[in-house]
């Protein structure tokens, strides 16, 4: 009589843990407490577990399955995103399987097992903060297909996708010195992410190009949501002399501006210019309607999408890095040209 093969649930079962855990154990991943790794450990050696890896990339390669996970679908920015992403991955026949990370290192790295266990044909990820190339390194080398977006991921030999930031947030700061502001606020974004590094550089260069003298109070740290934008008008308050136009992190950050300057008795686009990043579809319909650095979200997640897909279906993991170029779309929210006499005491 034949004995059946040790599986992942077998293990799982017997440990009263997830598969995932198992997986982890088995990639030697630092997530797992030593206690529970010592049992799991224990109990592959006990019941003659072996990872087949052949029958594992067999499984991958007739994968019609893509796995996007992302680091925060409560902002629209990222759910036009994924949308993108899934107009592609249909349309090509797979069926994606979305996941949110919640700029959770810990959960991304779980939702990253489970996909690999449910053998995906390939990955795209917009990484949590803090994430670094370890953190998918398994996952490459058992040959998966992944495309970074967004947010680089430095020493990761993968397919990264980002937008122009440097030159986005420069020509919006150029934009608000060309109508008359010389008290310019950077607004939002957490200060540990390549993103923000590179969108504040733009915002100081463009200071520094006009001979704008920069006042590091005015590039106010918060979360880049609409709570976020709020928070920084009222930090922006207290100051004796407070800017008269802001660049913000994202269009969420932007939309908590103008809550917050209407909180203030400010009207945004008349007492105070506003310019976001993104231009997620609300801009256009927001009052006023939003100057906002289009990154065209949607565009971006469909040619994310087709980068994996050429890397599918060619069998062949070729490292690119592509910048989308960006562009300002100019509505209400900036205002019109303002006299140096008129701008906020």
């Amino acid at each position: 009589m034949s004995r059946t093969r040790t599986s992942i649930v077998d293990i799982a079962r017997a440990a009263g843990v997830s598969k995932s855990t198992v997986s982890l154990v088995l990639q030697g991943s630092p997530l797992v407490n030593e206690k529970t790794r010592e049992k799991v450990s224990g109990l592959i050696r006990d019941l003659g577990y072996v990872y087949n890896r052949g029958a594992a990339n067999l499984r991958q390669s007739k994968s019609k399955i893509v796995g996007i996970v992302v680091n925060d679908l409560t902002n629209s920015f990222f759910a036009e995103l994924a949308v993108g992403m899934d107009l592609v991955v249909q349309s090509a026949g797979y069926v994606q399987f979305l996941a949110h990370s919640g700029e959770s290192i810990d959960r991304q790295r779980q939702v990253i097992a489970s996909m690999r266990e449910n053998g995906i044909a390939g990955l795209i990820l917009s990484p949590a903060r803090g994430t670094e190339a370890n953190d998918i390194k398994p996952l490459v080398e058992s040959g998966v297909p992944v495309v970074v977006v967004v947010r680089n991921m430095p020493g990761a030999k993968v397919s990264t996708l980002l937008s122009d930031n440097y030159a986005g947030a420069k020509v919006a700061v150029r934009h608000l010195i060309g109508l008359g502001h010389r008290r310019i606020a950077f607004i939002g974004g957490f200060l540990d992410t390549a993103v923000f590094a590179d969108r504040a550089r733009g915002y100081r260069d463009a200071l520094v190009e006009a001979a704008i003298p920069l006042d590091e109070n005015f590039i106010i740290h918060s979360a880049p949501s609409r709570a976020g934008g709020v928070a920084g008008v009222e930090r922006m308050m207290t100051f004796p002399r407070r800017p008269t136009a802001a660049l913000c992190f994202n269009d969420a950050v932007a939309f908590g501006v103008c809550d917050g300057l209407r909180a203030n008795n400010i009207e945004p686009g008349k007492g105070f210019g506003v310019i976001g990043f993104d231009d997620v579809i609300e801009a256009k319909t927001a009052v006023p309607a939003l100057t906002t650095v289009s990154v065209d979200p949607q565009g971006m997640g469909q040619r994310a999408a087709q980068l994996l897909l050429k890397q599918i279906n060619s069998g062949q993991i070729d490292q690119e890095t592509i910048v989308t170029s960006v562009r300002l779309v100019v509505r209400q929210s900036c205002g019109t040209p303002v006299k140096q006499a008129e701008e906020i005491a």
